[in-house]
């Protein structure tokens, strides 16, 4: 079992930067791909990036390429988003989850889930 627990959510403005942090539980964290995922109100969860458990492969979805950065730190079981340039479409409740068995883009290959955190980005 894996336990998840994201921290850094909050209200910004549009241009501001917020970093999250998922902090995990579970001796083979550093074995499990790790993503980001976010949900806005009414839309589907969508991937916004993710790393693979040695760092070297990650993935950024196109509307976050460039002002977002994902990164790991395996001693710590924690895993790090770092969110610049915020814009409001970015509002969303953010998730960090665990993958065991790959590297993917779709929720439903994530076998563990935090409980999410809200960024709220004001124009």
């Amino acid at each position: 079992q894996v336990q998840l627990v994201e921290s850094g959510g909050g209200l910004v403005q549009a241009g501001g930067s917020l970093k999250l942090s998922c902090a995990a539980s579970g001796r083979t964290f550093s074995r499990y791909t790790m993503g980001w995922f976010r949900q806005a109100p009414g839309k589907e969860r969508e991937i916004v990036t993710a790393i693979s458990w040695t760092s070297g492969t990650t993935y950024y979805a196109d509307s976050v390429k460039g002002r977002f950065t994902i990164s790991r730190d395996n001693a710590k079981s924690t895993v790090y988003l770092q969110m610049n340039s915020l814009k409001p479409e970015d509002t969303a409740v953010y998730y960090c989850a665990a993958d065991v068995m790959g590297f993917s883009r779709t929720p439903r290959n994530y076998e563990y889930w935090g409980q999410g955190t809200q960024v709220t980005v004001s124009s």
